[in-house]
């Protein structure tokens, strides 16, 4: 069942991005851990620490490798690989089924941020 669908509306009329990942979070509550699996997507807050840099606040992720400091993927937003470490995750990681995917492209909710 895709649970973006029935909400995508409402997460669309929402103009604040970290309010749309708010939405986005709550619409998929049901399937969050701690750590993702490989070969699944998924969609988080994220504070990197890497100082001088753009990233991804609201990252939408194809986890390709799961290791112990963290996961690799390619981010969806950025539209390349990516490493997230687990000290950095501001959320859990919220778990995407493959016929959500394309709702949440079609969404803008991605953040963008120069890392001081």
């Amino acid at each position: 069942m895709n649970r973006i669908e029935p909400v995508i509306e409402d997460i669309r009329s929402e103009r604040d991005l970290s309010e749309r990942m708010e939405l986005i979070m709550y619409a998929l509550n049901d399937t969050v851990t701690p750590i993702p699996d490989e070969g699944t997507f998924c969609t988080f807050k994220y504070f990197a620490k890497t100082p001088n840099i753009i990233y991804d606040q609201h990252p939408l992720v194809a986890v390709s490798e799961v290791l112990p400091w963290g996961f690799r993927g390619i981010n969806f937003h950025l539209r390349k690989p990516r490493q997230y470490t687990w000290e950095e995750l501001g959320t859990q990681v919220y778990i995407v089924q493959f016929e959500e995917l394309d709702d949440l492209l079609s969404l803008r909710y991605g953040l963008r941020v120069l890392n001081k």
